[in-house]
């Protein structure tokens, strides 16, 4: 899209795709993990592997081009969906102006996104006692923030946005403008925040 309308950005995508499969090599509880950027990865739950590779593609990603800013949309967590249904993408971040650039590009295209918190106790919810970090936070408590606070620890003091889009990446009923289904959500929301001037 960003090509199509010519936008005077230069944007480089990355996709950090996963799979959850069992096999002789599948991630067990109480592996630990060398991640991309050096820091070791206690498994706690196998289900949480997204942000296991999603970690080393923001940390490979900013490495390899030094970006001014980063945006990493996941259908990351289930607690997102339960937080804020099919209403609102789940938007956390280190960077105000990015942060309120996202908001307002998402009102303005249909795409809401609501800021959730990463305080540091979801940043003390990721550590470890045998590793830097574990992949999950206290099991059933504010996921959403603990799986954030995680990612955080990836990216270093470029601005950087997560929008877990878990709850808005799909329509059950549709809306005028969006069919029963997969929604694309995100595609709308970035191309206007890259048009008022990411």
């Amino acid at each position: 899209a960003a090509a199509d309308l010519a936008l005077p950005v230069r944007l480089v995508g990355l996709v950090a795709a996963s799979d959850n499969m069992p096999g002789s090599a599948a991630l067990k509880p109480g592996d630990i993990l060398r991640s991309y950027a050096g820091l070791t990865v206690e498994v706690i739950n196998t289900d949480a592997e997204g942000r296991l590779v999603l970690a080393d593609s923001l940390a490979y990603g900013i490495e390899r081009f030094a970006p001014r800013a980063v945006i990493d949309l996941a259908t990351l967590t289930g607690s997102i969906h339960v937080a804020l249904a099919e209403e609102a993408t789940g938007l956390f971040g280190t960077d105000e102006r990015l942060a309120s650039l996202l908001r307002e590009a998402g009102e303005s295209v249909g795409e809401r996104v609501w800021r959730m918190p990463i305080w540091p106790e979801h940043l003390e919810q990721v550590i470890s006692d045998l590793a830097d970090l574990k992949n999950e936070g206290a099991r059933g408590e504010s996921d959403a923030s603990a799986a954030a606070a995680f990612l955080r620890r990836f990216v270093g003091e470029v601005p950087w946005a997560h929008l877990d889009i878990a709850g808005t990446s799909w329509c059950k009923e549709g809306k005028p403008y969006i069919p029963k289904g997969a929604t694309g959500v995100g595609v709308r929301l970035v191309i206007e925040a890259l048009r008022r001037g990411l």
